[in-house]
């Protein structure tokens, strides 16, 4: 049998750099031989800026996501204090992002909602639900004509047209206007 060299039992795999998969040497436990963390991974900034990169977030949900990795001794707040004074973190970037994307299939209601929850500030969640009631009736009937296209023809049609858009976050006023009127438009 002719052995390789660098395969197990050969001469040269015991000074051989080259390792086997799955065969550990000394270090490969987190700590180097002198006791000393390796460090694992991007830094917290750097997988910050990679969550951001993809998507927008708010401050607290980005604070949630980058938990897990803070290591003893790291400040999480002056990570995202930083990233908010280089630009990359904005909490109002996130409320028009969300917004946008939510917009053309969800109501007023529902979009405020999801942003009070991520902590968007109460002055600017009044501003953007303003502008959202401004345009609720025409998105509501833009989801209303793409799910059913028909008026009602009886109380339990109405009903159930009524829930779908209620649950969408539209509101009561608005699906009485927009189910009891003639959409031949």
């Amino acid at each position: 049998m002719i052995r390789k060299p660098g395969s197990p039992g050969s001469p040269r795999n015991a000074s051989s750099t080259r390792r086997e998969p799955g065969t550990r040497q000394a270090g490969d436990d987190g700590f180097e031989t002198l006791g000393k963390p390796v460090p694992r991974g991007p830094t917290l900034k750097a997988r910050a800026v990679g969550y951001l990169s993809r998507r927008e977030y708010a401050r607290n949900e980005l604070a949630r996501k980058l938990q897990p990795y803070v290591d003893e001794g790291t400040d999480l707040e002056a990570v995202l204090d930083a990233l908010e004074k280089e630009g990359w973190l904005s909490t109002e970037r996130f409320a028009q992002s969300l917004v946008h994307r939510r917009a053309a299939r969800q109501g007023t209601a529902r979009i405020v909602q999801e942003l009070r929850q991520h902590g968007v500030a109460e002055d600017q969640v009044a501003q953007l639900r303003d502008d959202l009631r401004a345009t609720e009736y025409q998105r509501a009937l833009e989801v209303w004509r793409k799910r059913y296209g028909a008026k009602p023809a009886d109380r339990a049609e109405y009903a159930k047209q009524a829930r779908f858009l209620a649950g969408r976050g539209f509101a009561h006023d608005t699906i009485r206007r927009l189910l009891g009127e003639d959409h031949d438009d």
